[in-house]
């Protein structure tokens, strides 16, 4: 039986990469007809972009090959309270999960990984920052992302009929 699951996605920035896999995994759940079980947020592990939308190559990305509008999405900073407030804390690359587990509060969250370890195909480690990568680093980004968001749904999915 479905209950309620947190899933908080962080890269960096907040701008690229996170607020891509916020936008794909709500529209999962939104297929599923479930988006009031799931709280879905996203955030950066550094102050760079702290209130900016979206990167906007991410928005138009999202927009014409996923049909997703995500430009309402606002970069913040992860918060000590985010590991006690979500169930699934999801980083996109080894970088990013070495500075979650740095902070103290880190060991309070019992599912804090990377999000290419939900992948249920092989994909790279880490999810590449599309940022530095031109135009087809965000269709890169967005397949490895989708792959993991996919995953971890139905990872979240099995636990509950344990």
């Amino acid at each position: 039986m479905p209950h309620e699951t947190s899933v908080l996605f962080v890269c960096l920035g907040n701008i690229c990469r996170s607020p891509l896999a916020e936008g794909i995994f709500r529209s999962l759940v939104e297929a599923l007809g479930m988006p009031a079980v799931f709280t879905v947020d996203s955030a950066g592990t550094s102050r760079y972009h702290i209130g900016n939308p979206p990167h906007p190559q991410t928005q138009e990305h999202a927009r014409k090959t996923l049909g997703l509008d995500i430009s309402s999405l606002k970069a913040r900073q992860v918060r000590s309270e985010d590991f006690n407030a979500f169930d699934y804390v999801v980083a996109m690359d080894r970088e990013n999960l070495e500075d979650l587990r740095s902070l103290p509060e880190s060991h309070s969250c019992k599912n804090l990984a990377l999000l290419s370890s939900y992948a249920r195909t092989p994909v790279p480690a880490d999810v590449p920052d599309p940022y530095f990568g031109g135009d087809d680093g965000f269709g890169i980004t967005q397949r490895i992302v989708e792959q993991g968001c996919r995953g971890l749904l139905q990872t979240i999915q099995e636990t509950w009929s344990q």
